[in-house]
């Protein structure tokens, strides 16, 4: 078994379960190797990597079996960026903050472990959203797993996008900017404006304006078959694109389509996962301070 690591740096509470993994990693006689900017943090840190095995981030992971995400689900993007188009399944340790996407905490790394290699786990298929432009605006790296999103520079007013679903006018939304989200990404940025929650097995995007000028504006669930195209009026002339965390300032004479990948990214779900727990635990539902 061969295993790619990357990760983001951690505390010193979490130190040990962290020096835990590799040590148990090494016992198995596994073979990993670190994405070099995360192996560099574990040299400064003190733990005992057990290895000088590296690769260059934020390049291509090499030949793996499984990916190792350490971090929230910040890196776990990363890792998907990582994995690209050979699919490479990605186990998410979370020792971030909210970890939708990066569920294992660190006190359940040893069992995890155990889990992965008794093969007590399933691999959950994750639609990711293409973004396909005028320009070359992300090279190779043209695709996301939570969300698209066109917003207005920082010292500009709303802008005006204009949006076609296959090819036929849908609406001209006057707002801060828009979201393309898949079910993944409807925790995210899209669920803070106001969008809906949706499970992530689902064949769908979400539509959902940001600040819209029209109040009567609000999200749209289309099927992820389909082919949404932008064409953005800005007073400044450009405006903002972002794939995940990744963005560029775009020219208004550019135009934009987003479609479903060929491709998806592929996460491990161990059998202790439940993603509608893990609903009610990350945003709190059902607690109340009266109870």
């Amino acid at each position: 078994m061969k295993i790619a690591i990357h990760g983001r740096s951690f505390t010193k509470e979490t130190q040990p379960y962290i020096q835990a993994l590799f040590d148990i990693l090494k016992q198995r006689q596994i073979e990993f190797s670190f994405s070099a900017s995360f192996y560099s943090f574990l040299l400064q840190s003190g733990v005992n990597p057990h290895t000088e095995k590296t690769y260059p981030h934020p390049h291509d992971a090499p030949n793996a079996d499984f990916i190792f995400s350490i971090g929230g689900d910040g890196t776990l993007l990363e890792s998907v960026m990582q994995a690209r188009s050979r699919q490479i399944p990605i186990l998410g340790i979370n020792t971030g903050r909210l970890g939708f996407l990066a569920t294992v905490s660190p006190a359940m790394v040893q069992d995890s472990l155990e889990a992965l290699f008794s093969g007590k786990f399933q691999i959950e298929d994750r639609t990711l959203v293409s973004l396909i432009s005028d320009t070359d605006l992300f090279e190779e790296y043209n695709f996301a797993l939570n969300d698209f999103t066109i917003t207005k520079t920082d010292t500009s007013s709303m802008v005006t996008i204009h949006a076609y679903l296959d090819g036929e006018f849908l609406n001209s939304y006057w707002a801060d900017g828009l979201i393309v989200s898949t079910p993944t990404g409807s925790t995210g940025y899209s669920l803070s404006c106001g969008g809906p929650v949706v499970l992530p097995a689902n064949n769908v995007f979400i539509i959902t304006p940001i600040s819209p000028h029209n109040l009567n504006v609000r999200p749209m669930i289309i099927p992820d078959g389909s082919q949404l195209s932008f064409r953005v009026e800005s007073r400044s002339s450009n405006f903002l694109v972002s794939l995940d965390s990744r963005f560029r300032i775009v020219d208004e004479t550019v135009m934009l389509t987003v479609k479903k990948e060929v491709f998806k990214a592929r996460l491990v779900k161990l059998n202790l996962d439940n993603f509608v727990e893990t609903l009610r635990t990350k945003l709190h539902w059902g607690l109340d301070a009266r109870n």
